[in-house]
């Protein structure tokens, strides 16, 4: 059995505006995350969402998509995870995630 709990004293941020969102989606290092997590198409341990930065610096990272309401953090059997707000951002901003994660895709060749 899976044990899923979102990780006290983490609020969830409103998806924020778009130019917020877009601003949060610009960085190089966030757009690869955010594609792996749609990619994935569940909940992600952070550790598989980076692989060129280090811990500190993808906390960072992770902070500025869950404050644009990008992204939401959860435990699932002790292990941090993040994953991706697929419903609130097509609900806020339709049809934007699935625009920017085709895009990245292109670019990765996936």
């Amino acid at each position: 059995m899976t044990d899923t709990t979102a990780v006290t004293g983490t609020e969830l941020h409103p998806v924020a505006a778009l130019p917020v969102v877009l601003g949060a989606l610009q960085d190089p290092v966030r757009l690869e995350m955010v594609r792996r997590l749609s990619n994935a198409g569940t909940a992600v341990r952070c550790g598989a969402l980076y692989d060129v930065i280090n811990k500190s610096t993808a906390t960072h990272h992770f902070k500025i998509l869950r404050e644009a309401g990008v992204i939401e953090r959860l435990v699932i059997d002790g292990q941090t995870c993040q994953r991706l707000r697929t419903e609130a951002l097509d609900e806020a901003l339709p049809g934007l995630l699935a625009s920017v994660v085709e895009a990245a895709n292109r670019a990765q060749g996936d």
